[in-house]
This record gives C-alpha cells, structure tokens and sequence, in this order.
C-alpha cells in the first residue's frame, strides 16, 4: 500500500509535493492506480530526493504491470535510504510480479536486516521460498520432457524393421511408430489422457483414400470380451482391406475393463504395480511390439516415464492384427 503523510488535507487536484503525495494516496486506495501515478510523479518533481514518493509510485505501477519502471523506482528508493526496509520490500514484490522469485527473497533478506520484526516481510520470504521451489520443479519438469528423445529411444529397433520389412518399407515403418508415440506422450503431458486409437500406416498406392482413415477410434472396445472381441475382428478386416502396411494402438490402462494385462502375472512379469499411463503396441504381417508408458502425477504435473517394453506373448492389448506371412524356406 501506498505510504501517508498525517495531517495534510487533499483538496483539489494540485498544491505542494506533500498535498500532491495524499491525493495520489487517496486515487490509490480507490484504484486509480493511473491517476495514482501521475500525481506521485508531479510531486516528484517537486521533491526529487522523497523516497516515499518513488516508494509510492513504484506501488502504483506494480499495480498497472509496469514492471521496468517499478523497479526503477524501488531502486531509486533504496538509493536514496538505503536504511529503510520498504524499498527493498517494493523491489522484492515488483521482483516476484517478474517471476524472479530468488532474487526477490534475496533483496527481501536485506529488508530483515534494517527491521528484523517485520511479519510482512517475514511472510513475504517464506511464500516466495515456496513459489521458487515450484518454479525450479516446474522448469525441471519441462527439461525432463523435453529432452526424451522417442527417435532415439527406439532408435535400436530401426535395424529390426530393416531387416523385417525390407530397405523399400523401414523408414515408413519406423517413422510411422515413432510420430504415433510422440503424438500420444504429448497429449498425456497436456492433457493427461490419450484418445484411444489405431492408427494405421496405410499403402499409398494400394489404399483407397477416400474409404479409408489412417485412425480408428476405439473407445469401447475394452467394455468386454464380447466388445473386444468384435473390435479386433473388425479391426482385422480393415488391415487387410486398407492395404496397411503397420498399424499402432494406443490405449490409456484407465478405460481398460478387458483384458486387464496387468492383472495376475505377479511382479516379476508386471512391474509398474498400479501406476497409471497407457499401452502402445505395434502391429505388422513381421513384426509386434509392446509398450507401456507409466505416468506420474505431482502438483498437478504429468509427466510420462521412458516407455518400458513388455512382452507381447504375455500382455497384448489386441491380438494379433496382421497375417502371419509365409514362412520362406
């Protein structure tokens, strides 16, 4: 709040740097915070060496976010008392409005010292501790996320595809299972959620595009055997109708009511208890893969752990998608 002088009457718009000073006091206390500063800054002119002044007006841009300019001002003030705890208050609070929350504590600590009895400082430093330590979770969070590296992660499999789908087939193969999986950690980071789907890496010059979507949404077919059961039926028939090369499955564990994969295999096979995520598992006529991506959840974070591999034998999703080629002799 903005500092008063007692025993000055405001009356008008005008007058001495005091008057001027209770009149911005007095636009302040009504939210004029504008008005506010105007007034401080005519009686700055007036009495340039007033660190109230400054102190106040500093207040006032706080309030409209003139950021630069506040802590200008609460520079100013300290400059001119360096003894007097509330420039460094002023400057801790327009230093918290930037988000610079170590810095803020800093300059506040040195308030401590010229009024060590201050409760409002005191519980100024411990709240901006607070802020600053889920600040630096908060950037630490984003670093962890950004910084896996799906292409690389699955990077050891680019050779099996080569070798399972030929030189002609490998990069669409393995770029196709390498976007699905970066799409669905992105949306559970934002969302917490993935919309369950197979996608499918479709032949360009086969496929009848038209007829044909390369994703199909399957949010009931976990309900029951009888629901799974039909989905992977149909989903069977649409590979081999569409000419798809691949297809990707991606399902959260959460809306899975059949087959629970996860249930009765003990924690030797198991190993993610009862931790949330999703599955992502990769269908070709060569080649199956299974993923689960376990999430963690912290002051309303998400964050997706590294993708562990299961085995498919052991925990499938959905059976088997594609024929099994013919063995060649």
């Amino acid at each position: 709040m903005a500092e008063t002088t007692a025993g000055v009457a405001a009356a008008g718009v005008g007058g001495d740097g005091a008057s001027l000073k209770d009149q911005g006091n007095a636009f302040f206390k009504a939210g004029n915070y504008l008005k506010a500063a105007a007034l401080y800054t005519q009686a700055i002119k007036l009495d340039p060496s007033n660190p109230t002044l400054y102190s106040n007006r500093a207040a006032a841009f706080l309030q409209l976010v003139k950021l630069n300019k506040a802590l200008a001002d609460a520079d100013t003030t300290i400059t001119l008392n360096p003894q007097w705890e509330k420039g460094y208050f002023r400057k801790g609070c327009v230093l918290e409005a930037m988000g610079r929350y170590d810095d803020a504590v800093a300059v506040l600590q040195e308030a401590l010292l010229y009024n060590p009895q201050s409760l409002e400082v005191s519980k100024k430093i411990k709240k901006l501790g607070q802020l600053a330590k889920d600040k630096k979770w908060t950037e630490n969070l984003e670093n962890i996320r950004s910084s896996f590296d799906v292409k690389m992660y699955l990077d050891p499999l680019k050779s099996e595809l080569n070798t399972d789908f030929g030189a002609m087939g490998n990069d669409d193969a393995f770029y196709f299972l390498v976007d699905v999986m970066e799409s669905a950690i992105k949306a559970w980071h934002e969302t917490s959620s993935v919309d369950p789907r197979v996608h499918f890496l479709l032949d360009k010059e086969k496929t009848q595009m038209d007829k044909y979507s390369p994703m199909v949404n399957i949010d009931k077919a976990f309900e029951t055997p009888h629901t799974h059961s039909n989905c992977f039926s149909f989903l069977r028939q649409y590979a081999e109708e569409s000419f798809s090369k691949a297809a990707c499955l991606v399902v959260p564990k959460s809306i899975i009511a059949y087959p629970q994969v996860w249930r009765g295999q003990g924690s030797r096979k198991w190993k993610h208890g009862n931790a949330d995520g999703f599955f992502v598992q990769f269908e070709s006529p060569v080649s199956r893969k299974l993923w689960f991506v376990r999430s963690l959840s912290e002051k309303g974070q998400t964050l997706c752990r590294d993708p562990k591999v299961l085995d498919i034998d052991l925990h499938e999703v959905l059976p088997r998608l594609f024929k099994e080629p013919i063995s060649r002799s």
